[in-house]
Protein backbone atom coordinates (compact mmCIF):
# COMPACT_ATOMS: atom_id res chain seq x y z
CA UNK A 1 0.00 0.00 0.00
CA UNK A 2 2.93 2.35 0.60
CA UNK A 3 4.18 2.33 -2.66
CA UNK A 4 0.78 2.52 -4.30
CA UNK A 5 0.46 5.78 -2.48
CA UNK A 6 3.90 6.85 -3.28
CA UNK A 7 2.89 6.83 -6.79
CA UNK A 8 0.03 8.36 -6.35
CA UNK A 9 1.46 11.52 -5.00
CA UNK A 10 4.40 10.93 -7.77
CA UNK A 11 1.71 11.17 -10.38
CA UNK A 12 -0.16 14.22 -8.52
CA UNK A 13 3.47 15.63 -8.50
CA UNK A 14 3.53 15.25 -12.18
CA UNK A 15 0.14 16.65 -13.01
CA UNK A 16 1.16 19.75 -10.94
CA UNK A 17 3.96 20.44 -12.86
CA UNK A 18 2.03 19.99 -16.36
CA UNK A 19 -0.60 22.44 -15.06
CA UNK A 20 2.59 24.83 -13.95
CA UNK A 21 4.32 24.69 -16.66
CA UNK A 22 1.32 24.91 -19.13
CA UNK A 23 0.30 27.91 -17.53
CA UNK A 24 4.29 29.40 -17.64
CA UNK A 25 4.83 28.87 -20.65
CA UNK A 26 1.73 29.27 -22.84
CA UNK A 27 1.96 32.92 -22.51
CA UNK A 28 5.50 32.74 -23.71
CA UNK A 29 5.30 30.92 -27.23
CA UNK A 30 2.28 33.35 -28.08
CA UNK A 31 3.81 36.38 -26.71
CA UNK A 32 5.09 38.66 -29.69
CA UNK A 33 8.24 38.14 -31.53
CA UNK A 34 9.63 41.47 -33.24
CA UNK A 35 12.36 41.23 -36.28
CA UNK A 36 14.02 43.88 -37.96
CA UNK A 37 13.17 45.08 -40.94
CA UNK A 38 16.78 46.51 -41.38
CA UNK A 39 18.76 43.61 -40.33
CA UNK A 40 19.20 39.82 -42.11
CA UNK A 41 18.12 36.79 -40.36
CA UNK A 42 20.92 33.79 -40.63
CA UNK A 43 19.28 30.67 -39.98
CA UNK A 44 20.79 27.35 -39.92
CA UNK A 45 23.30 28.62 -43.03
CA UNK A 46 20.67 30.46 -44.51
CA UNK A 47 20.65 34.47 -44.58
CA UNK A 48 16.87 36.42 -45.33
CA UNK A 49 15.95 39.83 -45.13
CA UNK A 50 12.62 41.01 -44.16
CA UNK A 51 11.75 43.45 -47.19
CA UNK A 52 8.19 45.22 -47.11
CA UNK A 53 7.13 45.99 -51.02
CA UNK A 54 8.47 49.16 -51.32
CA UNK A 55 11.84 47.79 -50.56
CA UNK A 56 11.81 45.48 -53.24
CA UNK A 57 14.32 47.28 -55.89
CA UNK A 58 16.24 48.21 -52.88
CA UNK A 59 19.46 45.78 -52.46
CA UNK A 60 19.72 44.11 -49.43
CA UNK A 61 22.31 45.00 -46.89
CA UNK A 62 24.55 41.94 -46.14
CA UNK A 63 25.31 40.66 -42.70
CA UNK A 64 29.28 40.74 -41.81
CA UNK A 65 28.95 36.85 -42.20
CA UNK A 66 27.27 36.73 -45.78
CA UNK A 67 29.76 38.84 -47.15
CA UNK A 68 33.21 37.31 -45.79
CA UNK A 69 31.75 33.41 -46.37
CA UNK A 70 30.57 32.61 -49.60
CA UNK A 71 28.87 29.28 -47.96
CA UNK A 72 26.12 31.82 -46.47
CA UNK A 73 23.00 30.97 -49.06
CA UNK A 74 21.46 34.66 -49.52
CA UNK A 75 17.32 33.77 -49.38
CA UNK A 76 14.55 35.57 -49.50
CA UNK A 77 11.51 37.39 -47.57
CA UNK A 78 9.90 37.11 -44.42
CA UNK A 79 7.59 34.19 -45.95
CA UNK A 80 10.25 32.18 -47.37
CA UNK A 81 12.08 32.28 -43.30
CA UNK A 82 8.96 31.68 -41.89
CA UNK A 83 8.08 28.59 -44.13
CA UNK A 84 11.76 27.23 -43.47
CA UNK A 85 11.87 27.91 -39.35
CA UNK A 86 8.30 26.41 -39.46
CA UNK A 87 9.51 23.61 -41.40
CA UNK A 88 12.28 22.24 -38.59
CA UNK A 89 11.10 19.48 -35.86
CA UNK A 90 9.88 20.96 -32.56
CA UNK A 91 9.76 18.68 -29.77
CA UNK A 92 8.60 19.43 -26.70
CA UNK A 93 7.57 18.27 -23.00
CA UNK A 94 4.52 15.93 -23.27
CA UNK A 95 2.51 14.24 -20.82
CA UNK A 96 0.18 11.14 -20.47
CA UNK A 97 2.53 9.37 -22.46
CA UNK A 98 3.17 5.35 -21.60
CA UNK A 99 5.07 5.36 -18.16
CA UNK A 100 8.58 5.16 -18.02
CA UNK A 101 10.29 2.28 -16.86
CA UNK A 102 11.31 2.39 -13.40
CA UNK A 103 9.72 5.47 -12.13
CA UNK A 104 5.84 6.40 -12.11
CA UNK A 105 6.44 9.16 -15.04
CA UNK A 106 4.41 9.78 -17.54
CA UNK A 107 5.57 13.01 -18.66
CA UNK A 108 8.46 15.12 -18.96
CA UNK A 109 7.30 18.17 -17.87
CA UNK A 110 9.44 20.22 -15.02
CA UNK A 111 12.76 18.13 -16.20
CA UNK A 112 13.57 17.06 -19.88
CA UNK A 113 14.16 20.47 -21.68
CA UNK A 114 18.12 19.37 -22.80
CA UNK A 115 16.75 15.87 -23.51
CA UNK A 116 14.04 17.62 -26.03
CA UNK A 117 16.86 20.35 -27.95
CA UNK A 118 19.08 17.16 -28.22
CA UNK A 119 16.44 15.39 -29.94
CA UNK A 120 15.79 18.65 -32.20
CA UNK A 121 19.39 19.12 -33.19
CA UNK A 122 19.19 15.29 -34.13
CA UNK A 123 16.39 15.69 -36.00
CA UNK A 124 18.32 18.83 -37.93
CA UNK A 125 20.39 16.31 -38.66
CA UNK A 126 18.39 13.61 -40.04
CA UNK A 127 16.28 16.50 -42.24
CA UNK A 128 19.66 17.58 -43.97
CA UNK A 129 20.58 13.21 -44.23
CA UNK A 130 17.34 12.73 -46.13
CA UNK A 131 15.61 16.03 -47.74
CA UNK A 132 18.28 18.38 -47.64
CA UNK A 133 18.80 21.85 -46.81
CA UNK A 134 16.25 23.01 -49.17
CA UNK A 135 13.26 20.95 -48.50
CA UNK A 136 10.50 22.76 -46.63
CA UNK A 137 6.76 21.45 -45.43
CA UNK A 138 4.64 22.43 -47.82
CA UNK A 139 1.94 22.85 -45.11
CA UNK A 140 4.23 24.93 -42.83
CA UNK A 141 2.30 28.25 -43.76
CA UNK A 142 -0.86 26.50 -42.69
CA UNK A 143 -0.22 26.84 -39.19
CA UNK A 144 -1.96 28.87 -37.29
CA UNK A 145 0.49 31.87 -35.97
CA UNK A 146 -0.33 33.99 -33.61
CA UNK A 147 2.07 36.83 -33.91
CA UNK A 148 2.10 36.95 -37.93
CA UNK A 149 1.22 40.69 -37.51
CA UNK A 150 4.77 40.99 -36.11
CA UNK A 151 7.01 39.52 -38.49
CA UNK A 152 7.50 42.87 -40.08
CA UNK A 153 6.05 46.31 -39.92
CA UNK A 154 4.20 45.46 -43.28
CA UNK A 155 2.25 43.15 -44.86
CA UNK A 156 4.47 40.98 -47.49
CA UNK A 157 1.40 39.97 -49.75
CA UNK A 158 4.22 38.50 -52.65
CA UNK A 159 7.45 36.61 -52.44
CA UNK A 160 10.39 38.15 -54.51
CA UNK A 161 10.50 34.62 -56.35
CA UNK A 162 9.66 31.22 -55.95
CA UNK A 163 11.08 29.53 -52.47
CA UNK A 164 12.55 26.81 -54.46
CA UNK A 165 14.14 29.18 -57.07
CA UNK A 166 15.84 32.08 -54.34
CA UNK A 167 17.59 28.84 -52.54
CA UNK A 168 19.60 28.23 -55.41
CA UNK A 169 19.87 31.82 -57.39
CA UNK A 170 18.76 30.36 -60.83
CA UNK A 171 15.54 31.37 -62.77
CA UNK A 172 12.37 29.03 -62.67
CA UNK A 173 13.23 27.25 -65.95
CA UNK A 174 10.45 27.42 -68.91
CA UNK A 175 8.96 24.18 -69.38
CA UNK A 176 7.34 23.20 -72.85
CA UNK A 177 3.62 22.68 -72.25
CA UNK A 178 3.79 19.17 -73.58
CA UNK A 179 6.01 18.22 -70.41
CA UNK A 180 4.50 20.12 -68.04
CA UNK A 181 1.41 16.94 -67.06
CA UNK A 182 4.58 14.84 -66.62
CA UNK A 183 6.75 17.53 -64.67
CA UNK A 184 3.45 17.50 -62.12
CA UNK A 185 3.61 13.97 -61.94
CA UNK A 186 6.84 13.90 -61.14
CA UNK A 187 6.28 16.70 -58.59
CA UNK A 188 3.85 15.04 -57.08
CA UNK A 189 5.74 11.80 -56.28
CA UNK A 190 8.71 13.86 -55.00
CA UNK A 191 6.30 15.23 -52.65
CA UNK A 192 4.88 12.46 -51.47
CA UNK A 193 7.61 10.56 -51.17
CA UNK A 194 9.48 13.51 -49.00
CA UNK A 195 6.21 14.08 -47.21
CA UNK A 196 6.28 10.12 -46.01
CA UNK A 197 9.97 11.14 -45.36
CA UNK A 198 9.46 13.46 -43.22
CA UNK A 199 6.75 11.87 -41.17
CA UNK A 200 9.49 8.55 -40.43
CA UNK A 201 11.88 10.77 -38.90
CA UNK A 202 9.07 12.54 -36.21
CA UNK A 203 8.11 8.96 -35.80
CA UNK A 204 11.65 8.24 -34.85
CA UNK A 205 11.20 11.02 -31.81
CA UNK A 206 7.80 9.25 -30.68
CA UNK A 207 7.34 9.12 -27.04
CA UNK A 208 7.41 5.45 -27.09
CA UNK A 209 9.91 2.75 -25.64
CA UNK A 210 9.50 1.59 -29.12
CA UNK A 211 10.96 4.18 -30.84
CA UNK A 212 14.64 4.81 -31.65
CA UNK A 213 15.45 8.19 -30.78
CA UNK A 214 12.54 8.85 -28.14
CA UNK A 215 12.60 10.10 -24.66
CA UNK A 216 12.31 6.48 -23.58
CA UNK A 217 15.26 5.49 -25.11
CA UNK A 218 17.42 7.92 -24.06
CA UNK A 219 16.54 7.98 -20.92
CA UNK A 220 17.75 3.59 -21.05
CA UNK A 221 20.97 5.17 -22.19
CA UNK A 222 21.39 8.03 -20.41
CA UNK A 223 21.17 5.74 -16.84
CA UNK A 224 24.85 4.64 -18.52
CA UNK A 225 26.10 7.56 -17.01
CA UNK A 226 24.12 7.64 -13.70
CA UNK A 227 21.32 9.45 -14.77
CA UNK A 228 17.69 8.37 -14.36
CA UNK A 229 14.26 10.26 -15.25
CA UNK A 230 13.07 12.79 -13.69
CA UNK A 231 17.52 13.81 -13.08
CA UNK A 232 18.87 16.89 -14.90
CA UNK A 233 21.08 16.90 -18.37
CA UNK A 234 23.37 19.20 -19.38
CA UNK A 235 24.21 19.29 -22.95
CA UNK A 236 27.13 17.23 -22.55
CA UNK A 237 26.07 14.26 -21.75
CA UNK A 238 23.21 14.37 -24.09
CA UNK A 239 25.40 14.75 -26.83
CA UNK A 240 26.85 11.59 -25.73
CA UNK A 241 23.59 10.14 -25.20
CA UNK A 242 22.59 10.92 -28.93
CA UNK A 243 25.96 9.42 -30.24
CA UNK A 244 24.81 5.62 -28.44
CA UNK A 245 21.60 6.16 -29.27
CA UNK A 246 22.57 6.45 -33.05
CA UNK A 247 24.89 4.07 -32.74
CA UNK A 248 22.05 1.45 -31.31
CA UNK A 249 19.52 2.35 -33.99
CA UNK A 250 18.37 -1.07 -35.61
CA UNK A 251 16.49 0.59 -38.31
CA UNK A 252 17.77 0.42 -41.98
CA UNK A 253 17.41 3.81 -43.48
CA UNK A 254 19.72 4.90 -40.15
CA UNK A 255 22.83 2.35 -41.11
CA UNK A 256 23.87 5.33 -43.23
CA UNK A 257 25.21 7.78 -40.46
CA UNK A 258 26.85 8.22 -37.40
CA UNK A 259 27.94 10.27 -34.52
CA UNK A 260 31.23 11.48 -33.04
CA UNK A 261 31.30 13.70 -29.91
CA UNK A 262 34.59 15.92 -29.53
CA UNK A 263 37.01 14.71 -26.72
CA UNK A 264 38.36 17.76 -24.58
CA UNK A 265 37.30 20.16 -27.20
CA UNK A 266 39.38 18.21 -29.94
CA UNK A 267 37.87 16.56 -32.99
CA UNK A 268 40.06 14.00 -33.66
CA UNK A 269 39.95 13.77 -38.14
CA UNK A 270 41.15 10.28 -38.45
CA UNK A 271 38.38 9.15 -35.64
CA UNK A 272 35.57 10.76 -37.39
CA UNK A 273 36.88 9.43 -40.66
CA UNK A 274 36.92 6.33 -39.07
CA UNK A 275 33.50 6.32 -38.20
CA UNK A 276 32.69 7.12 -41.96
CA UNK A 277 34.40 4.84 -43.29
CA UNK A 278 32.15 1.37 -43.81
CA UNK A 279 33.57 -2.01 -45.35
CA UNK A 280 32.01 -3.33 -48.42
CA UNK A 281 34.27 -6.29 -49.18
CA UNK A 282 36.53 -6.47 -51.57
CA UNK A 283 38.76 -3.73 -50.16
CA UNK A 284 36.00 -1.12 -51.03
CA UNK A 285 34.65 1.08 -48.14
CA UNK A 286 31.26 3.26 -48.31
CA UNK A 287 30.99 6.70 -46.54
CA UNK A 288 28.92 6.84 -43.99
CA UNK A 289 27.34 10.34 -43.24
CA UNK A 290 28.21 11.96 -39.67
CA UNK A 291 26.83 13.93 -37.10
CA UNK A 292 29.70 16.09 -34.92
CA UNK A 293 29.03 17.15 -31.96
CA UNK A 294 31.33 19.40 -29.59
CA UNK A 295 30.78 20.19 -25.71
CA UNK A 296 32.21 23.65 -25.33
CA UNK A 297 32.21 26.15 -22.56
CA UNK A 298 31.73 29.97 -23.61
CA UNK A 299 32.91 31.31 -20.42
CA UNK A 300 32.63 30.94 -16.69
CA UNK A 301 29.73 31.40 -14.88
CA UNK A 302 28.49 33.59 -17.57
CA UNK A 303 29.11 33.50 -20.96
CA UNK A 304 31.88 35.61 -22.28
CA UNK A 305 30.82 38.55 -25.04
CA UNK A 306 33.82 37.36 -27.18
CA UNK A 307 32.14 34.20 -27.95
CA UNK A 308 29.32 36.32 -29.81
CA UNK A 309 31.33 36.34 -32.97
CA UNK A 310 31.90 32.61 -32.93
CA UNK A 311 28.20 31.76 -32.48
CA UNK A 312 27.38 33.82 -34.93
CA UNK A 313 29.83 32.26 -37.37
CA UNK A 314 28.88 28.55 -36.56
CA UNK A 315 25.07 29.60 -36.81
CA UNK A 316 26.15 30.91 -40.48
CA UNK A 317 27.16 27.72 -41.77
CA UNK A 318 25.71 25.60 -43.93
CA UNK A 319 27.13 22.63 -41.92
CA UNK A 320 25.63 23.82 -39.01
CA UNK A 321 22.65 21.70 -37.50
CA UNK A 322 21.99 24.14 -34.46
CA UNK A 323 22.81 24.59 -31.01
CA UNK A 324 21.87 22.49 -27.46
CA UNK A 325 21.95 25.41 -25.10
CA UNK A 326 19.88 27.62 -23.11
CA UNK A 327 19.88 29.94 -20.20
CA UNK A 328 20.17 29.52 -16.42
CA UNK A 329 17.93 26.49 -15.63
CA UNK A 330 15.98 26.77 -19.05
CA UNK A 331 17.30 24.63 -22.43
CA UNK A 332 16.38 26.16 -25.52
CA UNK A 333 17.44 24.85 -29.47
CA UNK A 334 19.43 27.48 -30.68
CA UNK A 335 18.51 27.90 -35.14
CA UNK A 336 19.42 31.49 -36.00
CA UNK A 337 20.29 34.60 -35.37
CA UNK A 338 19.73 38.33 -35.98
CA UNK A 339 22.07 41.08 -34.24
CA UNK A 340 22.94 40.58 -31.27
CA UNK A 341 20.18 38.00 -30.33
CA UNK A 342 19.73 34.15 -30.61
CA UNK A 343 16.80 32.73 -32.35
CA UNK A 344 15.71 29.50 -30.89
CA UNK A 345 12.83 26.82 -30.27
CA UNK A 346 11.82 26.37 -26.63
CA UNK A 347 10.60 22.93 -25.64
CA UNK A 348 8.98 24.16 -22.43
CA UNK A 349 5.27 24.24 -23.28
CA UNK A 350 3.56 20.54 -22.25
CA UNK A 351 1.42 19.02 -25.21
CA UNK A 352 -0.49 15.91 -25.42
CA UNK A 353 1.01 12.87 -26.31
CA UNK A 354 0.43 11.69 -29.92
CA UNK A 355 0.64 8.07 -31.11
CA UNK A 356 2.87 8.08 -34.34
CA UNK A 357 2.48 4.33 -34.81
CA UNK A 358 -0.79 5.28 -36.23
CA UNK A 359 -1.14 6.45 -39.82
CA UNK A 360 -1.09 10.22 -40.63
CA UNK A 361 -0.99 11.05 -36.89
CA UNK A 362 -1.14 14.69 -36.80
CA UNK A 363 1.83 16.64 -37.24
CA UNK A 364 1.13 20.05 -36.42
CA UNK A 365 2.05 19.93 -32.75
CA UNK A 366 6.20 19.23 -34.37
CA UNK A 367 6.33 22.06 -35.72
CA UNK A 368 6.71 25.99 -34.49
CA UNK A 369 4.27 28.85 -35.52
CA UNK A 370 6.46 31.38 -33.69
CA UNK A 371 10.31 31.53 -33.33
CA UNK A 372 11.89 32.91 -30.04
CA UNK A 373 14.15 35.77 -29.32
CA UNK A 374 17.08 36.19 -26.79
CA UNK A 375 19.63 38.43 -25.86
CA UNK A 376 23.04 36.38 -26.50
CA UNK A 377 24.23 38.37 -22.93
CA UNK A 378 21.80 36.05 -21.28
CA UNK A 379 23.06 32.73 -22.87
CA UNK A 380 24.53 29.95 -20.24
CA UNK A 381 27.90 28.96 -21.25
CA UNK A 382 27.34 25.46 -21.32
CA UNK A 383 26.74 24.27 -24.54
CA UNK A 384 27.16 21.52 -27.04
CA UNK A 385 27.80 23.05 -31.28
CA UNK A 386 25.99 20.42 -33.58
CA UNK A 387 27.32 19.62 -37.49
CA UNK A 388 26.06 17.32 -40.35
CA UNK A 389 29.12 16.45 -43.17
CA UNK A 390 27.30 13.52 -45.75
CA UNK A 391 30.76 12.13 -46.47
CA UNK A 392 34.44 12.38 -46.17
CA UNK A 393 35.14 15.08 -48.55
CA UNK A 394 32.15 16.99 -46.92
CA UNK A 395 33.92 16.74 -43.95
CA UNK A 396 37.18 17.70 -44.93
CA UNK A 397 35.11 20.71 -46.41
CA UNK A 398 33.52 21.65 -43.22
CA UNK A 399 36.84 21.28 -41.28
CA UNK A 400 38.02 23.76 -43.48
CA UNK A 401 35.12 26.40 -43.19
CA UNK A 402 34.29 25.48 -39.31
CA UNK A 403 38.48 25.82 -38.69
CA UNK A 404 38.42 29.54 -40.52
CA UNK A 405 35.19 30.68 -38.19
CA UNK A 406 37.34 29.57 -34.82
CA UNK A 407 40.00 31.38 -35.73
CA UNK A 408 38.20 34.66 -37.23
CA UNK A 409 36.08 34.66 -34.24
CA UNK A 410 39.06 33.98 -31.90
CA UNK A 411 40.80 36.80 -29.61
CA UNK A 412 42.62 34.87 -27.91
CA UNK A 413 45.44 32.16 -28.69
CA UNK A 414 43.60 29.38 -28.43
CA UNK A 415 39.80 28.79 -30.13
CA UNK A 416 37.20 27.42 -28.44
CA UNK A 417 37.93 23.67 -30.11
CA UNK A 418 40.03 22.60 -32.81
CA UNK A 419 40.27 19.82 -35.60
CA UNK A 420 43.79 17.90 -35.39
CA UNK A 421 45.20 15.07 -37.51
CA UNK A 422 45.65 11.42 -36.22
CA UNK A 423 42.99 9.58 -33.61
CA UNK A 424 43.34 10.18 -29.37
CA UNK A 425 45.11 7.36 -29.14
CA UNK A 426 48.22 9.13 -30.89
CA UNK A 427 47.88 12.01 -28.61
CA UNK A 428 47.20 10.15 -25.12
CA UNK A 429 49.94 7.29 -25.05
CA UNK A 430 48.66 5.96 -21.15
CA UNK A 431 45.15 5.18 -22.27
CA UNK A 432 44.11 1.85 -22.27
CA UNK A 433 41.31 0.66 -24.85
CA UNK A 434 37.44 0.83 -23.43
CA UNK A 435 34.79 -1.46 -24.61
CA UNK A 436 32.84 -0.66 -27.08
CA UNK A 437 29.41 -1.14 -25.59
CA UNK A 438 30.55 1.52 -22.49
CA UNK A 439 28.22 4.42 -23.13
CA UNK A 440 31.39 6.60 -22.12
CA UNK A 441 35.19 5.98 -22.52
CA UNK A 442 37.88 6.45 -19.31
CA UNK A 443 38.33 9.97 -20.78
CA UNK A 444 34.95 10.51 -21.45
CA UNK A 445 33.77 9.62 -17.95
CA UNK A 446 36.54 12.43 -16.73
CA UNK A 447 35.23 15.01 -18.98
CA UNK A 448 31.47 14.34 -18.17
CA UNK A 449 32.27 14.42 -14.34
CA UNK A 450 33.58 18.32 -15.29
CA UNK A 451 30.90 18.96 -17.44
CA UNK A 452 28.26 17.60 -14.83
CA UNK A 453 29.80 20.05 -12.62
CA UNK A 454 29.65 22.99 -14.61
CA UNK A 455 26.18 22.42 -16.59
CA UNK A 456 23.37 24.25 -15.74
CA UNK A 457 20.49 23.31 -13.54
CA UNK A 458 17.42 22.44 -15.68
CA UNK A 459 13.80 23.18 -13.62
Amino acid sequence: MEATGTDEVDKLKTKFMSAWNNMKYSWVLKTKTYFSRSSPVLLLGKCYHFKSEEDEETPPVRSRWAVENDHVVISGNVEEFRRDFISRIWLTYREEFPQIEGSALTTDCGWGCTLRTGQMLLAQGLILHFLGRAWTWPDALDIENSDSESWTSHTVKKLTASFEASLTGERMPKVPSSALKETHRRDSDDEGRNEGCHRKIISWFGDSPLTCFGLHQLIEYGKKSGKMAGDWYGPAVVAHILRKAVEEARHPDLQGITVYVAQDCTVYKADVIDKQCISTGSESTEDKAVIILVPVRLGGERTNMDYLEFVKGILSLEYCVGIIGGKPKQSYYFAGFQDDSLIYMDPHYCQSFVDVSIKDFPLESFHCPSPKKMSFRKMDPSCTVGFYCRDVQDFERASEEITKVLKASSREKYPLFTFVKGHARDYDFTSTPTNEDDLFSEDEKKSLKRFSTEDFVLL
